[in-house]
């Protein structure tokens, strides 16, 4: 996949950081932070874009990747306030408590160009998922909600599955019953997110399709962009 960026390189103090955002918004793609369970509801668009945005976080160690999803068409689903999405390598060593002044320095992106490779991205997600089976394995994704932001805390493979599992929501989505007259459709959850001492629900993230108004409009992938006509009654 093409990504079109958007790429900063803020400092705070003596640290410098290379930061990229989609250059175009997520229009119709939304985030509620988990508690204990979240929502992650896009259209074909955005969840394709962000399983292209986690596959390039899972291969970019080095890079936080800033999904702003705030900003976009107001979501009628879900419970609690959207949030922003950040993803950052767990070797990076940031904080979420030091993201607002990092953000605060995004100004006068470069425009950037990037493509991702699914092969890879598939082949360390089926890796991750092999290492699962072991016993003791245990490797999870750190999360954290501050500054109306949600943080991953990952590294490279889990990036990727969970890119995986994007891509096959974005794919699978619109084919689904119902979605063409505005209902929801779930498509699986991220489940590999740390757990609270104590116990309780697991932490998880849903995620599902929801393609957006008008739906009279809405045609999945690959079918024509208007019906046929209906060819006239014989005299």
């Amino acid at each position: 996949m093409r990504l079109r960026l958007r790429e900063f390189r803020p400092r705070t103090g003596p640290h410098a950081y290379r930061v990229v955002q989609p250059r175009h918004p997520l229009r119709h793609t939304s985030l509620r932070a988990p508690d204990p369970i979240g929502l992650l509801l896009g259209d074909h668009d955005g969840l394709s874009r962000l399983a292209g945005l986690f596959s390039f976080a899972a291969c970019s160690r080095h890079t936080i990747v800033h999904v702003p999803l705030r900003d976009g068409v107001p979501p009628d689903e879900g419970v609690g306030e959207p949030v922003d999405l950040v993803l950052v390598h767990r070797s990076l060593g940031l904080r979420a408590g030091h993201w607002p002044e990092l953000r605060r320095r995004l100004r006068q992106g470069t425009p950037l160009t990037v493509r991702t490779d699914e092969a890879r991205t598939a082949r360390d997600a089926a890796a991750w998922r092999a290492r699962q089976e072991l016993t003791g394995f245990r490797d999870e994704l750190r999360h954290a909600t501050h500054a109306r932001t949600l943080f991953f805390f990952g590294d490279r493979d889990l990036f990727a599955d969970t890119a995986v599992l994007l891509a096959r929501a974005a794919g699978h989505g619109p084919h689904q019953a119902g979605v063409g007259e505005g209902h929801m459709a779930y498509l699986g959850s991220v489940f590999h997110l740390v757990d609270p001492p104590g116990g309780g629900h697991p932490i998880e993230v849903m995620v599902c399709f929801k393609a957006y108004p008008p739906y009279a409009h809405f045609r999945p992938p690959g079918e024509p962009a208007t019906r046929p006509r209906r060819p006239a009654a014989a005299p």
